[in-house]
């Protein structure tokens, strides 16, 4: 991508310097995949996962203290990348909330190194990027950029821009009012249906980041060649299916919280090129036609 000369957002809050708090289970883009593929690979079973990380929440709180942060020359440049993408979300969807007849108010972006408190609890970096739609931030520790690339093969600096719009989607989601009744509803179904549920939420959050991608370009004229294909290809790496698939050899559909890889990156793709927000329902159709 090319961001020369770009703004970079002020809605920014930099915890960096803040070390303890207890370990939680906030659940973000892949993080709980990422911790069930390691679980797995250690001898653990997916269908362990809740009751780690409920054993992880009800850790006791450790004393929280404040302290100089000095951040590296990468993780400098990480944050002025991802201040950068979060300006740009901000500009679009000013503008489709403007189309709307609604006004888009914006997220805080928080920066975190190992672990953070948010308005939902506890979580460790190990959890990945999430969003908190009780203080209505978007909490990320910058290593995640390299562990994307590490470990996931999930490179490129599109891609990384796909984490941070992907968050910000479920923002959008929370303001249009779809995030809230989901999460109602998935406390009042069986575990399978609230799988579902989930799937139909992140599924819709990668649409939408398709559509910021879309007028991202459309705005600044910033997508390179291959930029797309970098977002494309970690939905790929991040589908449920796959990463099931290469923990173990097989997978658990009824397990899936975040959708198929071809699930994914459909719906990316499908906001990337079309740039019409009224084709991304995900929660009317039939559950295996998504």
């Amino acid at each position: 991508m090319d961001l020369s000369g770009r703004r970079k957002s002020t809605n920014v809050e930099d915890r960096r310097g803040v070390s303890g708090g207890k370990i939680a289970g906030g659940v973000g883009i892949v993080g709980a995949i990422i911790t069930a593929l390691f679980m797995i690979m250690n001898g653990g079973k997916v269908e362990d996962l809740p009751k780690i990380l409920q054993q992880n929440s009800s850790q006791q709180q450790q004393q929280v203290e404040t302290q100089g942060y000095e951040p590296t020359a990468e993780e400098k440049e990480f944050e002025d990348f991802a201040l950068k993408i979060l300006a740009s979300t901000e500009d679009v969807w000013d503008a489709e909330f403007q189309k709307m007849g609604k006004k888009y108010e914006k997220p805080t972006l928080c920066l975190f190194k190992n672990s953070v408190q948010s308005a939902c609890g506890n979580a460790s970096s190990s959890v990945g990027p999430f969003y908190c739609s009780a203080d209505r931030k978007i909490y990320i520790d910058l290593d995640f950029f390299n562990e994307m690339k590490n470990s996931l093969g999930a490179d490129g600096d599109f891609a990384q821009a796909y984490v941070i719009a992907h968050e910000v989607a479920h923002h959008v989601q929370n303001l249009l009012g779809t995030l809230g009744p989901a999460h109602q509803k998935m406390a009042k179904v069986s575990e399978e249906e609230k799988n579902r549920i989930s799937v139909r939420i992140e599924l819709q959050a990668d649409f939408l980041a398709g559509i910021w991608g879309y007028y991202e370009n459309k705005m600044y004229g910033s997508i390179e060649a291959g930029d797309f294909e970098e977002a494309i290809n970690a939905a790929h790496q991040i589908g449920d299916d796959y990463l099931q698939k290469n923990a173990r050899g097989y997978s658990v559909p009824e397990s899936f919280t975040h959708g198929t890889s071809a699930q994914r990156m459909r719906w990316l793709k499908k906001g990337l090129t079309t740039g019409d927000i009224k084709q991304g329902d995900t929660f009317t159709p039939a559950y295996n036609s998504l």
